[in-house]
């Protein structure tokens, strides 16, 4: 595509051009007004009002040497008159000949950067009263609010193409998380196995013990990987995958993952209750992890030695999850920005973890319909996980 079709182009998509044009014919009766792209070597229609039947459309051009607005690129110099044949320069001009014009304007467009864009002009083969201040201000006004226009349309493109680029960029790289996690989880997988089996048959302790730290830090590794895993396809779009079906598994599940943290953290009272029906249609084993982000973020976030409360029942035919402690309440500012990834909380603390668990749980909460919500004040914090209950 060319440089000129791509100014057309520009013009084109300024939506006040057409009525600049339209206002120019009627504060100066000239029954004909253009812009005009002009170069060293060309001059191009962009826009065009010809109520003259003058026969000139946009993209249409004329000899530059035969035009003035060549006059006015290499002066930078608005010209205007109103009657050419009594103009004591123009009366002998060749151009207002040619093309049989009595009255004319031609208005250099120029950039913020100083270059020269084109004019904008208007003829008629009457004379016209075009060379009152007053107009003539309005005239340049109209040329400053088109170059001001392809100023903004310049950003505006620079801008977009910035933005695909870095999209583009964020796509191949969460498409590479993605990759790069299921290729880890087979060797994990493998390093875990072979670990097991060593800690079954080893006999000396202080090779049992060893082996033992393997698979702990091989298991959390794994968990990093899934959590590595989900927040890519969170980013790329496709979700968290959901295997739904109708389980009375999702209470036990629950209580599981509950147990687990509590022996992790033994020093922190864990109030659990829940209370839900025997069937609930949801991915079980997702919700359970879920949850478990959400107590493991009050057990590193909430006041030590407090207890955090946990609560599952069903409510207005909802599915209701809840984990409260007590604590410094969330800054409002962070509160807003809770459920994106990476973002973590007080930078004083000694955190594990990639700082992804509670989009991940957002995330799942999403999946399946529903939603997190937060409150944090006077001291106390809760994370409140629903979503429509549908039971077998």
């Amino acid at each position: 595509m060319s440089d000129v079709t791509l100014d057309i182009q520009a013009i084109r998509r300024i939506c006040v051009v057409p009525t600049i044009l339209e206002l120019m014919i009627t504060l100066t009766g000239m029954r004909f007004a253009a812009v005009a792209r002009v170069t060293d070597t060309t001059w191009t229609a962009c826009a065009v009002n010809d109520q003259l039947a003058f026969g000139l459309e946009p993209g249409q051009e004329l000899p530059l040497h035969t035009t003035l607005c060549n006059e006015v690129r290499q002066q930078q110099q608005a010209i205007i008159f109103g009657h050419a044949s009594q103009h004591p320069e123009f009366c002998q001009h060749a151009t207002p000949r040619l093309y049989g014009f009595e009255s004319y304007v031609s208005l250099p467009i120029v950039r913020a950067d100083g270059s020269f864009f084109g004019t904008l002009c208007g003829l008629d083969p009457q004379p016209r009263p075009v060379e009152d201040p007053p107009t003539i201000r309005t005239l340049t006004l109209f040329a400053q609010l088109i170059a001001a226009h392809l100023d903004a349309d310049d950003t505006i493109g620079r801008r977009t193409r910035e933005l695909d680029a870095a999209r583009e960029d964020a796509l191949l790289r969460d498409r590479f998380v993605a990759v790069l996690g299921h290729d880890l989880r087979n060797p994990l997988n493998s390093i875990g196995i072979s670990a097991e089996v060593l800690e079954a048959s080893a006999t000396d302790p202080k090779a049992r013990t060893m082996i033992s730290v393997i698979r702990r830090s091989c298991n959390r590794m794994a968990s990093l990987v899934d959590d590595v895993i989900d927040f890519a396809r969170g980013k790329l779009g496709t979700g968290i995958p959901l295997s739904m079906e109708n389980t009375d598994l999702l209470a036990g599940l629950l209580r599981q993952v509950t147990t687990e943290i509590q022996l992790n953290h033994p020093t922190r009272p864990l109030d659990v209750s829940i209370n839900l029906p025997g069937l609930v249609r949801c991915d079980a084993p997702r919700i359970a992890q879920l949850l478990g982000n959400l107590v493991s973020n009050a057990m590193t976030h909430g006041e030590p030695g407090s207890p955090v409360q946990v609560t599952a029942r069903v409510a207005d035919d909802m599915l209701a999850l809840s984990v409260s402690n007590h604590g410094m309440p969330i800054p409002v500012e962070l509160q807003r920005r809770i459920f994106e990834p990476f973002v973590r909380g007080d930078p004083q603390r000694n955190q594990s973890g990639l700082g992804l668990g509670l989009y991940i749980a957002a995330e799942i909460a999403r999946s399946h319909g529903g939603k997190i919500e937060l409150s944090s004040a006077e001291g106390r914090t809760q994370f409140r996980f629903s979503m429509p209950l549908v039971v077998g």
